[in-house]
């Protein structure tokens, strides 16, 4: 038999350097590189929301806005779910492992996080109504014209909360986490969850900082419950107490069936002007107050643990 001369050697060590630098390039230690995931997963979303976009243009011709908005924010949200599912198949994972678990789908977490913004909500606008900025109103509604606004306004910021949570706070927060980490993960998907803002009419800058800070107050609300039932039902119940129940502008919207037709007056560095309490800074003030109340009495879930180190 022949021996393995040392050229041999050198050149079989020759041929597999550059197949063994390739594959590090896209292989680390947990499998295929973050930064690769994500792009898979940006292509995809980039993709699905051109046929989006498409099909829409078909379907809501001359349609309600609102209807179409809502048509808008379902579809959105399916097609992150898809991106999310495909990128789960890949990773052997599950959505569950992306903050969004169906089984515990509006449990007592979501209904913490509903009473937690509502209770906030409303503490501000009696801040505000004794530091001579805010009125109440009348009651705008009577009878069942009560139940019909307050359930269409639910059920549509539900939608709302369920897209944006999961577009912003879901598998790109997830995957990211693990390269750089979850807070400065979770700066970079706020500052981005603020910059969407912008194009609300009557936006200001103090409303983009604040809807960045209010991300990073979801982001804690994740961590610290394990998963986005609980930011998805505060999201949820913020745009419905300021929307539906008090009748304020949300992020420049004034929408109607409201059942309060509250209304600001003063400065606007105080009461937001029509950008609504997202724009004062009194509402800066209530987020670090949120952010210590629940530092303080909501301990992180061991689920959220776990999750970060997958």
């Amino acid at each position: 038999m022949q021996g393995t001369t040392n050229s041999d050697t050198v050149n079989a060590s020759a041929r597999t350097r550059p197949a063994s630098r390739l594959h590090s390039l896209y292989y680390g230690p947990l499998g295929l590189r973050v930064g690769w995931r994500l792009l898979i997963f940006v292509v995809m979303v980039v993709a699905l929301m051109f046929a989006k976009a498409a099909l829409l243009r078909k379907l809501l011709h001359n349609s309600d806005p609102v209807v179409g908005y809502l048509i808008d924010k379902t579809m959105k949200f399916g097609v992150i779910l898809l991106a999310s599912w495909i990128m789960a198949k890949i990773e052997a994972r599950t959505i569950a492992d992306y903050g969004l678990p169906w089984r515990k789908m509006f449990g007592h977490r979501f209904w913490g996080g509903v009473a937690m913004a509502f209770v906030g909500l409303t503490g501000f606008l009696t801040l505000s109504h004794f530091a001579g900025v805010f009125r109440f109103g009348e009651i705008a509604q009577r009878g069942t014209e009560i139940w019909k606004w307050a359930a269409l306004y639910g059920f549509g910021f539900i939608i709302v909360a369920v897209e944006e949570e999961f577009h912003y706070r879901g598998y790109g927060l997830s995957t990211l986490t693990k390269s750089i980490g979850f807070w400065p993960a979770a700066i970079a998907s706020s500052a981005v969850f603020g910059y969407s803002h912008l194009g609300n009419s009557g936006e200001n800058w103090l409303g983009v900082f604040n809807a960045s800070a209010g991300g990073l107050l979801f982001c804690l609300l994740l961590r610290r419950s394990g998963d986005l039932w609980m930011p998805i039902g505060f999201h949820a119940s913020w745009d419905w107490t300021q929307t539906y129940f008090y009748g304020v502008p949300d992020s420049g919207h004034v929408l109607p069936g409201h059942l309060f037709s509250g209304n600001f007056f003063g400065p606007l560095w105080l009461t937001g002007g029509t950008v609504g309490p997202e724009g004062s800074v009194l509402l800066t003030l209530l987020l670090i107050l949120f952010w210590l109340g629940v530092s303080a009495c909501l301990r992180e879930e061991k689920y959220s643990k776990q999750r970060a180190r997958k």
